[in-house]
């Protein structure tokens, strides 16, 4: 049996995209071994749920249909630069999510939540709401040119977008990155 790798997101507004944009090659030039995010993929994940076999997939947009029906749209607000673990040693290079925080967490949670009930393991970790802009390959020197151009960012304001939609979405992994198709959009409230 075929399977998806899937997961359930956020869509980044447009504006957001774009500022995102701008500011990844504001940090591009650091030259350090960053897979900088495509802009126009930018997304909110809630949950990655991994390969789940194709004729679960339905059933799992059905649940993410139900789960956010009643939950009202929301602003969300992107603003600050950081990194995981933390700036001095980057893995994860993100763009924090200041308005929309405390709603993005209620509606991870619950995701989450239904997720496990029908056997997808839950996040093991502290859910920390945030737009990924690049993932750091490796070490390398260039990298104190990196955290010092994310603290000159530190208060980076990308902007607001309305969240109306929570999307499933397949992800294939290309050669030139990765490409995802929304399988279902369910709207909120």
């Amino acid at each position: 049996m075929s399977s998806i790798r899937t997961f359930i997101a956020i869509d980044a507004g447009d504006r957001v995209r774009k500022r995102a944009g701008d500011l990844i090659d504001r940090l591009r030039v650091s030259g350090a071994p960053v897979k900088w995010v495509n802009a126009a993929n930018m997304h909110l994940t809630l949950k990655f749920l991994g390969n789940i076999p194709s004729d679960e997939i339905s059933g799992i947009c059905h649940l993410v249909e139900e789960l956010v029906e009643d939950f009202p749209p929301f602003a969300v607000h992107c603003q600050g630069v950081g990194a995981f673990p933390n700036i001095d040693r980057p893995r994860v290079v993100w763009l924090g999510i200041t308005r929309g925080h405390d709603e993005i967490v209620a509606l991870q949670q619950r995701i989450d939540q239904a997720m496990s009930e029908i056997g997808i393991r839950p996040e093991p970790r502290q859910f920390h709401p945030h737009l990924t802009l690049g993932r750091i390959r490796r070490g390398d020197p260039t990298l104190e040119q990196l955290t010092q151009l994310l603290r000159k960012n530190a208060d980076f304001d990308a902007g607001t977008f309305d969240v109306n939609d929570v999307a499933v979405y397949s992800s294939s992994l290309k050669r030139q990155g990765p490409e995802y198709t929304p399988l279902v959009r369910a709207e909120l409230g």
